[in-house]
């Protein structure tokens, strides 16, 4: 019977873990949906690029107040978590405080702990504050109702809790020290729990039933926050480190060919070429699709920036677009490629990815991004620069771009109009060709 609490803690982290596990499997299986991209080059430059953006936060603090925040409760988030490590083993084996023979340092550690776990309650606060009280417009745009709004305030609520609960099983463990109670050893150090402990009754049994809820409550309240993650925008606290390492290192504003086209357009400035040759076995061209309209166009890197999208909305408020009235936000165009990346999953679920593949599910991205989102887009690079984990929406709107002309000549009148000219003039006005140079003399 004394082994039940130890039974039941491994059945609760067995399955708490199965299902986050499961939840990865799913997460992969979807990226994976993407197209085939080489991002294995420049390892040395891969590394730095990481561990300067998702590592150091170095974008986070190009906005001083909300950098520090972030920053605090991010190590707070890291370091607190430290001490699950000693939950688990005290969990399964019965014992307490099993690192406590640690001495000094662990005193220093529980000590630390506090201190964080006290800074990430403001910083908490304060990012309520400000989403909730000043309104800042970037948490108040039109994207973010419903699910994306209520999923930031759940996080704030989910870390406040845990924080708290973290506080109170100390400051009740502290009171069962003081009293000499048995199985609770002289260990730790407590600047902030002290204070609380002194609102706790003296009493050694409800102490110990509140030491002990706060310390089941807080554990569970972890492996919920687990599994939470999968279903939130706060996926990115997994998914920055290797979104900054696969990440676009090429100078901004440089596009990609398509090989087809490279090549089509090599045979045809080649004097020697002979366009009706018919092409040696083996070397018969896949007729492939032009562009993107479907999520299964995009490449996995697209994909998974997608899912660690974390809607903080700094690409758009950057977006002139955006800031002149445009329909086109950024963050939308991220949210919705996650959102249709997810319900291609679910039918992947039921259907199976053989199905999916041969049939679809008779929609398409371009069913939920519209194309004034897209040519709304000026190109500047702007979102990218400022997103703080190296997304980069423009090459889906590039790439979406590239579709709607070349596979459904669906330009606006003025690209076509201007397309026109350059392919008969050599120039985007209706001038001969003779006349194109003719502004340079006004």
């Amino acid at each position: 019977m004394s082994y039940l609490p130890n039974v039941l803690f491994a059945l609760l982290l067995i399955g708490g873990v199965g299902f986050f596990v499961r939840n990865v499997k799913k997460l992969s299986r979807n990226i994976s949906l993407g197209k085939d991209i080489d991002r294995s080059d420049r390892i040395a430059d891969r590394w730095k690029h990481m561990a300067a953006i998702a590592l150091g936060q170095s974008k986070m603090v190009r906005r001083p107040i909300a950098g520090l925040l972030h920053i605090i409760v991010y190590i707070g988030f890291i370091i607190i978590n430290i001490e699950v490590l000693e939950i688990i083993i005290d969990g399964l084996f019965g014992t307490h405080r099993i690192f406590a023979f640690a001495g000094g340092f662990y005193n220093f550690l529980i000590g630390s702990f506090e201190i964080l776990a006290f800074l990430v309650l403001l910083s908490v606060i304060i990012f309520w504050i400000r989403r909730m009280v000043l309104k800042l417009p970037r948490f108040w745009s039109k994207e973010m109702t419903s699910w994306p709004k209520n999923d930031a305030l759940n996080i704030l609520y989910f870390e406040v809790v845990l924080m708290g609960l973290f506080l109170l099983m100390n400051a009740a463990d502290y009171g069962l020290q003081q009293m000499g109670a048995i199985h609770y050893v002289q260990a730790g150090s407590f600047p902030v729990s002290q204070f609380i402990a002194s609102w706790l009754p003296e009493n050694e049994l409800t102490l110990f039933y509140i030491e002990r809820g706060a310390w089941w409550l807080h554990i569970i309240g972890i492996l919920i926050f687990l599994n939470y993650l999968y279903y939130s925008k706060h996926l990115h606290i997994l998914l920055a480190f290797p979104n900054t390492f696969y990440a676009n290192l090429e100078p901004q504003g440089r596009f990609d060919n398509l090989a087809s086209v490279t090549k089509e357009v090599k045979l045809m400035m080649d004097p020697d070429a002979d366009p009706y040759a018919v092409p040696e076995e083996g070397e018969e061209d896949e007729v492939g699709k032009f562009g993107a309209s479907d999520v299964t166009d995009l490449s996995w890197v697209q994909l998974m920036n997608a899912y660690t999208c974390t809607e903080c909305g700094r690409c758009s408020s950057v977006c002139p677009a955006n800031q002149t009235g445009k329909e086109l936000s950024p963050r939308a165009i991220m949210m919705k490629t996650r959102d249709r990346l997810e319900e291609v999953g679910r039918f992947i679920d039921k259907e199976g990815e053989v199905a999916f593949r041969e049939k679809g599910d008779g929609k398409s991205l371009l069913d939920t991004i519209s194309e004034a989102e897209l040519w709304a887009c000026t190109s500047c690079n702007a979102c990218v620069t400022e997103c703080p984990v190296s997304i980069d929406p423009l090459s889906i709107i590039m790439d979406m771009r590239r579709y709607l002309v070349m596979e459904q000549s669906a330009a606006p009148q003025e690209l076509n109009l201007m397309m026109t000219n350059v392919e008969n003039n050599g120039a985007p006005w209706q001038y001969s060709q003779m006349d194109r140079l003719n502004w340079k003399d006004e």
